[in-house]
């Protein structure tokens, strides 16, 4: 597999009250348990199963994700605050790794 690396592109600023789009992508290959290696041996399932959005240690939305969702992941979703903060983001795996990634955002 390679590197896991979380990729996040937010505002560094907004106005009060603005509803902006927070994009993020993560490297993983997503695999499934179905598929088999060269020597016919199943390759162990290991996917993204949550996806959990915080600012200010506030929850924003969490979503489940399942077998069927793509190497690579994408997620984009909009929000909007009201004071300066800390946008965390957390991808939780099969096999226990937790992967996350961070944006401050300003008001201005």
């Amino acid at each position: 597999m390679a590197q896991i690396k979380p990729r996040v592109k937010a505002p560094k600023s907004v106005a009060a009250g603005e509803v902006f789009t927070v994009k993020t992508l993560i490297n993983h290959d997503m695999e499934t348990g179905q598929r088999k290696d060269k020597n016919g041996d199943k390759i162990p399932r290991q996917i993204i199963n949550m996806f959990e959005v915080t600012f200010n240690g506030k929850p924003v939305m969490s979503a489940k994700l399942e077998p069927s969702i793509s190497a690579n992941p994408y997620i984009e979703f909009e929000m909007s605050i009201q004071e300066a903060g800390d946008l965390a983001m957390t991808w939780r795996d099969d096999d226990g790794s937790v992967y996350e990634a961070s944006n401050a955002i300003a008001i201005g």
